[in-house]
């Protein structure tokens, strides 16, 4: 029985010996076939044109405020806020729903009204239903137009890039509430 014990025990000394052995963080990536993720098909170039409803009045805004700007500021700067806004197919929000708009915008200039920008698009219809692009940029709010990058996607967008034209339709002075034309144009596979 010992000398049992005693092999076993030596069997698992070198088991643990020859796992561990010579590999220093080397092996945590590999190269693989293109053709693996679907990368071998040639890239398409998709625009649409969404518009995102920033709603932070009423009784179910899509737009709270999580962290007030800094004490005297005139730019919302330091300010963050989540949302969760309607993407629709026209100006008008009681148009077709066609995703949302989750994420945050942040208060990121002190001289001027400019945000940082992440946030996803969700798509919730048609043929890019399940399917997102992540958008990540600067977005100067008082800029007739603003151009952001993609620099991401999941679903039909998976490895997508491409980018974003920022467009004020409407805007309410009194409480914030607007809705900004957004036209996207990706490359994706």
């Amino acid at each position: 029985m010992t000398k049992l014990i005693l092999f076993l025990a030596v069997q698992i000394f070198l088991l643990i010996a020859v796992s561990s052995a010579g590999d220093n963080g080397e092996h945590f990536a590999r190269t693989i076939d293109r053709k693996l993720l679907g990368l071998h098909k040639k890239e398409k170039l998709t625009h649409f044109k969404v518009y995102w409803h920033d709603i932070l009045s009423g009784p179910n805004p899509s737009s709270i405020r999580i962290q007030p700007p800094v004490a005297n500021s005139t730019t919302y700067f330091g300010g963050i806020t989540m949302i969760d806004n309607a993407l629709t197919s026209k100006v008008e929000m009681n148009s077709t729903l066609i995703g949302q708009a989750q994420g945050f915008y942040a208060g990121a200039a002190q001289k001027e009204l400019g945000f940082f920008m992440a946030m996803n698009f969700a798509f919730k219809t048609g043929k890019y239903n399940g399917s997102t692009i992540t958008i990540l940029g600067r977005n100067t709010a008082m800029s007739e137009v603003r151009e952001m990058p993609i620099i991401g996607g999941s679903g039909l967008f998976r490895f997508a890039r491409g980018y974003v034209e920022a467009r004020t339709k409407w805007l309410n002075f009194q409480n914030g509430d607007a809705t900004v034309e957004y036209s996207c144009y990706v490359l994706h596979y």
